[in-house]
C-alpha cells in the first residue's frame, strides 16, 4: 500500500539526509521524495510517497515527527487532496512520426518544450497514472523514449488553509463586543447576566 506524507521541515543541511535514514531503518521503500520551500521563510516541504503495510501510516508519522528539525507531519494518504506530478519526456521523432507524436500530445493536454531533428520533448503535468498512459501509449507504438524525468507526486490538502491565510482572515474581520457567557454559581438561583443585546429581558 502507498502511504503519502507532508512533512514541514527546517531548510538547512542533513535534514533529507535524516529522513532518508529514517526509512532506511524502518525497511521501507520510498517510492518518490519531492523537496521544496514552503510559504514559510527558512522551511522546505516534502512529499513523500512510500510503499508500507496499511496499518504502519501511524508508525511512520510518529517516527517522523520525532526527527530533529521536523516541525510537523501530516498523513494525507487517505484525505482529499489534490495531487500532481511533472514529467519531461524525450522521444525519439523523424519528420513522419511527430505529427502521431503532436496528436498523443493534444489528447493528453501534453507541451511540445523542445524539438530537436531527432527528437522532442514532452512536457506533461497530472496524475500518475495520467503520466503512466502516456508513456505506456508511447511505448506500444513505433515511438523509442529517450529519457524520462518525473518529479514525483506533489500533494497538497483541498481546502486546508496556511496559517498566513487565517491570520489575514482574522485581521479583516471586525471586532465583536465581548460577551460574557451565562453564569451560574453552584447552589444559588441568583444568575449575573452580562449581555451585549439591548432587548434582553435582563
Amino acid at each position: 500500500m502507498l502511504h503519502t506524507f507532508v512533512a514541514l521541515v527546517e531548510d538547512k543541511p542533513g535534514v533529507l539526509t535524516r529522513v532518508a535514514s529514517l526509512f532506511r531503518r524502518l525497511n521501507i521503500n520510498i517510492i518518490s521524495l519531492t523537496v521544496g520551500r514552503s510559504e514559510r521563510p527558512g522551511v522546505s516541504r516534502m512529499s513523500i510517497v512510500a510503499e508500507a503495510p496499511p496499518g504502519a501510516g501511524h508508525r511512520i508519522k510518529a517516527s517522523l515527527f520525532k526527527l530533529e528539525s521536523v516541525f510537523d507531519v501530516d498523513d494525507v494518504g487517505q484525505l482529499q487532496c489534490v495531487t500532481r506530478e511533472l514529467a519531461l519526456i524525450k522521444v525519439a521523432a523523424t519528420p513522419q512520426s511527430r505529427a502521431q507524436i503532436f496528436q498523443l500530445s493534444e489528447i493528453f493536454r501534453a507541451r511540445i518544450v523542445d524539438l530537436a531533428p531527432e527528437s522532442l520533448m514532452l512536457e506533461i503535468t497530472g496524475a500518475a497514472s495520467k503520466i503512466e498512459g502516456l508513456i505506456q501509449v508511447l511505448n506500444e507504438g513505433d515511438n523509442q523514449i529517450l529519457e524520462i524525468a518525473r518529479t514525483g507526486r506533489m500533494v497538497m490538502r483541498r481546502g486546508q488553509h496556511t496559517s498566513h491565510v487565517l491570520e489575514a482572515f482574522q485581521l479583516s474581520q471586525p471586532e465583536d463586543e465581548p460577551v460574557i457567557p451565562l453564569t451560574a454559581e453552584k447552589g444559588s438561583e441568583n444568575l449575573d447576566v452580562i449581555s451585549g443585546d439591548p432587548n434582553h429581558p435582563m
